[in-house]
């Protein structure tokens, strides 16, 4: 702490010195902007609240660790930036994304950790990269940005990220502690970690220098060559981008909304039609029969039903039951299980599952058409990516997520009454539960996804919008 206090001294007894001599190198200028209060308050901010997380992950490792470290990395850019801010004059769009590009490298480097086979730890990976996102409160230029004030954004990241944060600490809850505190300490960065930094710094956005001749502009495109023209990119990811989306009436109308406009202008749309003769009619035509052949119909049939589908499984591997890319199978089961052991069910369509047996897991990623059926779950059911699901919960389970979900049937049993349903993102959710009349009817209950948010007392009210039945 006192080394650090004589370097400050240093500093500006140097900087004092070149103002009294008539001038300012840069090296003194870029000192002078690293030793300003605000970048330093970032960097305590970097070394309590990042390190901590580190000092978590460090006793997991991993992946965990992994992405963790990419966080780091983001934090410290930001802080590079914060120090170019202060020696930079504000950038046009242009410059602006040129300006975070650094930043953007690092977000999209932690994006491609979450892409590909779902790992186990899915829900970690998940929630450090999109709080993330939090950091792009340094492009907030103005209540026209398109974006909330930087302190609203920082909330609202969070948002996001807390989702699968959550999923850590029940999953983690009576299990590893290191995991637990990882999840907590990565909440504490964002909340109220960044956001009193950014609450007491810039409230109102990074404050770029008005003196400085520095500026910021987008790096110039080399011309293409004329031979071999290279093929059109693929629309950028970024997180910010340096042009403006152009308005609806400024692009070219496509498919229906050619149509309507070409009749709605009054021309006469008849005119580009050709007259249809007899011999091109399709009961005049001997190529269009109407009649199947064997041989095309048997071609047909034999095409898979997923043509990128890995081969089909159903196999234990280490404590995790790994099924994958099982299509038309209605008597899948798995009897040999125990509390230790996971499910993870991947790319299924059109089939069936019976888990006997208490098993601590579940996991429904990226199925079509599927059924479920098991008895006790210890921890958690999810349900990821899917469309047209059935679940049956014959026995126990405390908590069930569904996430990214269209259409979906959960069945719980007296003994699971009690459990937690958390969904996001999805629609078309509905929970039958046992009927306590003698009939045993099931009772249906569909799950709201329209909310009306109404602003009541100094915070908005959150209700779902009601509807006739269920």
């Amino acid at each position: 702490m006192e080394e650090k206090l004589i370097q400050r001294l240093e500093s500006a007894v140097a900087r004092l010195e070149a103002l009294s001599t008539g001038g300012v190198s840069p090296e003194i200028a870029g000192d002078s902007a690293a030793m300003d209060p605000s970048v330093i308050a970032f960097e305590d901010l970097i070394q309590q609240f990042v390190g901590r997380v580190l000092s978590a992950a460090e006793k997991i490792g991993g992946q965990v660790l992994d992405v963790t470290k990419v966080v780091k990395e983001a934090f410290s850019v930001q802080k590079e930036l914060l120090i170019k801010v202060k020696q930079t004059k504000k950038p046009d769009m242009a410059g602006l994304a040129e300006f975070l590009k650094p930043l953007n490298e690092v977000i999209m480097k932690a994006n491609a950790m979450t892409e590909g086979r779902r790992s186990d730890f899915f829900n970690h990976l998940k929630s450090a990269t999109d709080s993330l996102t939090a950091l792009a409160w340094i492009a907030y230029t103005g209540k026209d940005c398109g974006m909330s004030m930087p302190i609203g954004h920082v909330e609202e990241s969070w948002q996001m990220a807390e989702f699968y944060n959550n999923k850590v600490l029940v999953e983690y809850r009576n299990k590893d502690p290191n995991h637990v505190e990882w999840a907590k300490s990565l909440k504490e960065l964002y909340v109220p970690g960044l956001r009193d930094y950014v609450k007491s710094h810039h409230p109102l956005g990074p404050v770029w220098s008005a003196t400085s001749k520095v500026t910021v502009s987008a790096t110039p495109k080399a011309p293409p060559k004329p031979s071999n023209p290279a093929p059109p990119p693929p629309p950028s990811a970024l997180l910010f981008s340096s042009e403006p989306p152009k308005p609806s009436s400024s692009r070219p109308k496509e498919g229906m909304s050619a149509v309507f406009q070409e009749i709605s202008s009054g021309k006469p749309v008849t005119s580009g039609l050709r007259k249809v003769t007899d011999d091109m009619k399709t009961k005049n035509r001997a190529d269009r029969a109407g009649v199947v052949s064997a041989s095309e119909k048997g071609g047909r049939a034999s095409s898979p039903a997923f043509s990128k589908a890995g081969p089909p499984k159903l196999e234990l591997q280490v404590r995790k039951w790994v099924v994958e890319n099982q299509i038309g199978r209605k008597n899948l089961v798995i009897d040999d299980c125990d509390a230790k052991q996971s499910v993870y069910i991947f790319a299924c369509k059109d089939s069936v599952l019976h888990i006997k047996g208490k098993i601590n897991n579940i996991t429904v990623d990226k199925c079509t058409k599927m059924g479920v059926v098991f008895s006790d779950v210890v921890a958690a059911c999810e349900i990821v990516n899917c469309n047209g699901i059935e679940m049956q919960c014959q026995g126990s389970a405390p908590t069930i997520s569904v996430d990214n979900t269209a259409g979906c049937q959960l069945y719980l049993s007296k003994d699971s009454l009690g459990a937690s349903i958390t969904t996001a993102k999805s629609s078309e959710i509905n929970v039958l539960v046992p009927g306590t009349g003698s009939d045993g009817d099931w009772g249906e209950h569909s799950l709201p996804q329209q909310f009306v948010h109404v602003y009541k007392a100094g915070q908005f009210v959150t209700t779902p919008v009601s509807h006739s039945g269920g």
